[in-house]
C-alpha cells in the first residue's frame, strides 16, 4: 500500500480506485508499516487476513476482536487462494520479493512496501472530502514531494466540498427519478454546477442555496430542504 521510490523510468502508472469492500485482502507482515496498512484496508471495507510470526499488539488486538483474521506464521502460496489483493510488508526484503511474485503469477494485485520492482501498483498520497478524492503521486519520483502537495491541498479544499457533493448527490437522484431525458438531465446538473450553489453552501447561506435549487430544477425547495440533502447520505 505504498512504495513509491526509484521507479523503473518507463514506468506509467494507470490510475484507478478500486472498491474493496468485501474482497479479501491478504497482509504479510505484523509489524508497525503492516498495522498501518491493515487499518487503511478496513476502513475501506476489505477483509484483511494477516500472516507473521509476531504481531504488533494493535494487530494482535484486531485479531481478538476478530476484525482481522490470523492466517498463520508462515506465507505459502496456498495462501493465496481466493485473495484479491496483497501486501507483503515485512523488513525482510527477500519473503516480500517472494510474496509478490507468487502473487503476480496468480494474476493478482500486489504491493510490496518500499520495493517498487516488486509491485504492480502504489498508492499514492490521497486527501478526502466525503466523497470526493483527490490522489497525489509523483510516479515514484518523490513520496515526500507528493505528500506535500497533498498536504497545500487540504487548505483549498474544505468541509464545504463534501457538504456539496452530499447536496448533489441527492438532488440527482431527485432528478434522475423525473424520468427526464438524458440531454434535460444533463443540462440540470451543469446549471447547478455553473450556478453560485457551492458558493452558497461554503458560506452556509442555505436560503441563498434554496432559491438557487429552486429555480434551475423548477420546484420549490426550503433552507431546511437543501439543508437536510446537505447532510443526509443517499
Amino acid at each position: 500500500m505504498s512504495g513509491e521510490r526509484d521507479p523503473k523510468p518507463c514506468r506509467r502508472y494507470y490510475p484507478i480506485l478500486l472498491d474493496l469492500a468485501g474482497k479479501k485482502v491478504l497482509v504479510v507482515g505484523g509489524g508497525n508499516v503492516a498495522r498501518r496498512k491493515i487499518m487503511t484496508l478496513l476502513e475501506h471495507g476489505a477483509l484483511v487476513a494477516v500472516i507473521a510470526r509476531e504481531l504488533a499488539p494493535p494487530i494482535a488486538a484486531l485479531v481478538e476482536k476478530g476484525e482481522v483474521r490470523y492466517a498463520g506464521a508462515d506465507f505459502s502460496e496456498a495462501s493465496l487462494d481466493k485473495v484479491f489483493l496483497v501486501v507483503a510488508a515485512t523488513s525482510d526484503v527477500s519473503l516480500n520479493r517472494r510474496v509478490s511474485e507468487a502473487a503476480q503469477r496468480r494474476g493478482l494485485l500486489v504491493n510490496a512496501v518500499d520495493q517498487p520492482s516488486d509491485c504492480n501498483f502504489i498508492v499514492p498520497s490521497v486527501l478526502r472530502r466525503g466523497d470526493m478524492v483527490v490522489a497525489v503521486s509523483t510516479s515514484g519520483r518523490s513520496p515526500a514531494f507528493a505528500r506535500k502537495v497533498r498536504e497545500d491541498l487540504e487548505g483549498h479544499f474544505g468541509d464545504e466540498f463534501e457538504s456539496f457533493l452530499t447536496l448533489m448527490g441527492n438532488l440527482r437522484e431527485r432528478v434522475l427519478s423525473q424520468g427526464f431525458p438524458q440531454a434535460r438531465n444533463k443540462e440540470l446538473f451543469e446549471k447547478l454546477i455553473a450556478s453560485r450553489l457551492f458558493d452558497s453552501i461554503r458560506d452556509r447561506d442555505w436560503e441563498q442555496a434554496a432559491a438557487i435549487v429552486s429555480e434551475i430544477l423548477g420546484s420549490s425547495f426550503s433552507a431546511e430542504d437543501v439543508t437536510h440533502y446537505a447532510r443526509k447520505e443517499t
